[in-house]
């Protein structure tokens, strides 16, 4: 039976070098800074004149803000990225106009989460190593579990939390088999000796968690009793 085929991202840590972490804390502040500035953009042109910017409009403030010689630290990073910030933002206005969420709010270092996205033309995956634009060496990941066989990621989001943790998201497509359809009901009971019994017959067994932690936590308060009188 035909497989559906679904997005999926697949987490993990990675430890960047040096060169690396400080690179992504440029692009972390490089993103945070066009959301930042697009928002104001945003919110001043329709406060003073009634008019709504769009993503084109802020995508072309982009360019400008890179060519202006106070600003053109913002063309160090990947491009993808940056484009990315602004195309959040976006998604941030349709979801208020909506009426699914408040108005668009800026993002202050330290409180909101440090993330890059970058998207196939911005990095490259090879031989399980993924590299990211304008970095020379891949980034040491532990890859917990594998990627589906055949995947090819079509973006990456690279983000630092609060403790100073590297993660990264791999978004690749995957097949899920279908299940065949069955024509017959299974009932399904609640008991005491098993966790379930089925109409079937079949038994599931209780896995006792909960008297296996209490016989646990017994023993550790005797232990501490003990240490106490001695």
């Amino acid at each position: 039976m035909a497989g559906r085929v679904v997005k999926r991202a697949f987490k993990y840590r990675f430890y960047p070098s040096a060169v690396q972490a400080e690179q992504l804390a440029r692009t972390f502040g490089c993103t945070r800074y066009v959301y930042n500035r697009a928002l104001a953009e945003r919110s001043r042109a329709w406060s003073q004149e009634q008019r709504r910017v769009t993503y084109s409009d802020t995508s072309k403030m982009l360019t400008g803000w890179k060519r202006d010689a106070e600003t053109e630290w913002l063309a160090e990073p990947s491009k993808g990225p940056l484009q990315e910030s602004l195309r959040q933002l976006q998604g941030a206005f349709e979801r208020f106009w909506r009426k699914q969420a408040g108005y668009p709010q800026f993002k202050r270092k330290g409180r909101s989460k440090e993330s890059a996205t970058y998207f196939s033309n911005c990095f490259t995956y090879r031989g399980g190593e993924v590299r990211l634009a304008k970095q020379s060496e891949p980034l040491d990941i532990r890859w917990s579990r594998p990627l589906p066989e055949g995947a090819v990621p079509s973006q990456v989001t690279v983000s630092r939390n609060a403790r100073g943790q590297y993660h990264i998201s791999i978004l690749v497509e995957d097949t899920i088999s279908e299940l065949e359809p069955v024509d017959r009901v299974v009932g399904l009971d609640a008991g005491i000796t098993s966790l379930y019994t089925l109409s079937t017959g079949e038994k599931i067994t209780n896995p006792r968690h909960e008297r296996r932690d209490r016989e646990r936590l017994a023993t550790a308060c005797a232990g501490q009793e003990g240490e106490g009188i001695a």
